[in-house]
């Protein structure tokens, strides 16, 4: 089992919108880039939303991301996990990222959209911050693990997603 480390967030000024994964898998680890897997539908639909497509450069992707005020990060900061696939971390390996201290310096954001379930179900058991006027959203998973819904379904739910309002009052 190998003990892996998430990055540091890709976060401009004035974000409203975070993005969060569980953890980066085997090939985002080795590039050092966020979804850096060919397969993986999350460069494909940021180009459909914000023009961040896989076609640019990645420095370029994660600029126009922040111009348009799109925060990423994972839940997870560390945990051990032989692979990729989210079903192998061991839960007791598991610590989160500063979520507190995060909105604290980020109080704009006010919508946080999960890339799975098992960001979300994590965030959910392991993350003890009160996020009181934050909105919380699962998407469906843009990992070519998850299998059941092509670029197309995933790419209209993240868009009909991303493109409403934040709801206030909501929480998560």
């Amino acid at each position: 089992m190998n003990v892996v480390h998430s990055f540091a967030p890709i976060l401009g000024r004035g974000a409203t919108t975070l993005i969060l994964g569980s953890m980066p898998g085997v090939a985002s680890l080795a590039a050092q880039q966020y979804y850096a897997h060919p397969r993986n539908a999350f460069w494909p639909i940021m180009g459909t939303l914000f023009g961040a497509g896989p076609e640019l450069p990645y420095d370029a992707r994660t600029e126009r991301l922040r111009s348009q005020g799109v925060a990423i990060w994972d839940v997870l900061k560390l945990c051990t996990r032989e692979g990729s696939l989210d079903s192998v971390i061991v839960e007791s390996s598991i610590e989160t990222n500063d979520f507190e201290q995060l909105f604290a310096e980020n109080p704009g954001i006010d919508r946080v959209f999960f890339n799975g379930a098992k960001a979300a179900e994590t965030y959910r058991r392991y993350v003890k911050s009160a996020t009181p006027q934050v909105e919380f959203e699962r998407l469906p998973s843009t990992s070519p693990a998850h299998a059941a819904l092509d670029l197309q379904a995933k790419t209209r739910i993240w868009t009909d997603a991303l493109s409403r309002g934040p709801v206030s009052g909501s929480a998560g």
